[in-house]
């Protein structure tokens, strides 16, 4: 498990560095637009704009942790399909759902730690500016942003694994339809009811890349 999360963290530790750079300057530009209108208008404004206009200041990160999400499994994970690597590591000594799983904790801790800085960094701010229940409002809308960043990255993990382009583009639809379920409205906390939902089926969903792998193994092909 040890050798499996150093190979991980040499193939990926560029992007994943960049990943978290490229994600905190954006949270950073967001920040400094309220306090710009803070400065300007005073925060009264800024607080009445957030509750008679839906507003949350931060809609630019909308689509950035879905971005990184696809681009963390494709770094991962494209390699070992081209390269054939993904036969060497089902050829270890180690069960192949524990080694495809090893591979997928060590995204989804990376993932959580890019997506835990972004967090900290809102948080810390947004708590100098506004009350709890309008700092609770961005982040509630901003969770669903997030988790969509990690289903994202299981679904292109998914798709990537699967050996046949057949299925690839029968999952790369299944995926778009899965993933358009957390950016139906732009509404701010209008998913607050179905999180527990939506968190039991991305974690579900985690399930989908070892079924393509069980495919590689039996030797599915176009």
């Amino acid at each position: 498990m040890k050798a499996l999360f150093y190979k991980e963290w040499i193939k990926t530790r560029w992007f994943f560095l960049a990943a978290a750079l490229v994600s905190l300057t954006l949270c950073e530009y967001c920040l400094l637009n309220i306090s710009r209108i803070t400065e300007l208008k005073g925060a009264v404004h800024v607080w009445e704009v957030m509750l008679t206009r839906d507003a949350i200041f931060i809609q630019l990160i909308r689509f950035v942790p879905f971005l990184i999400g696809i681009l963390a499994s494709l770094v991962q994970f494209v390699p070992e399909m081209q390269q054939k690597r993904i036969k060497l590591t089902l050829h270890l000594p180690y069960s192949q759902n524990k080694s495809i799983g090893t591979m997928l904790l060590f995204g989804i801790l990376l993932l959580t730690i890019i997506f835990f800085l972004n967090f900290l960094f809102l948080i810390v701010y947004l708590n100098q500016v506004f009350a709890l229940e309008l700092v609770s409002r961005i982040i509630l809308t901003a969770f669903v942003w997030y988790l969509a960043g990690f289903l994202s990255y299981l679904l292109t993990t998914w798709i990537c694994l699967e050996p046949t382009w057949k299925r690839r583009m029968i999952n790369l639809l299944i995926a778009v339809a899965l993933l358009r379920v957390f950016f139906l409205s732009e509404t701010p906390e209008v998913y607050n009811t179905f999180l527990p939902f939506m968190v039991l089926y991305t974690v579900i969903v985690s399930i989908l890349p070892l079924w393509s792998v069980q495919r590689f193994k039996d030797g599915t092909q176009d």
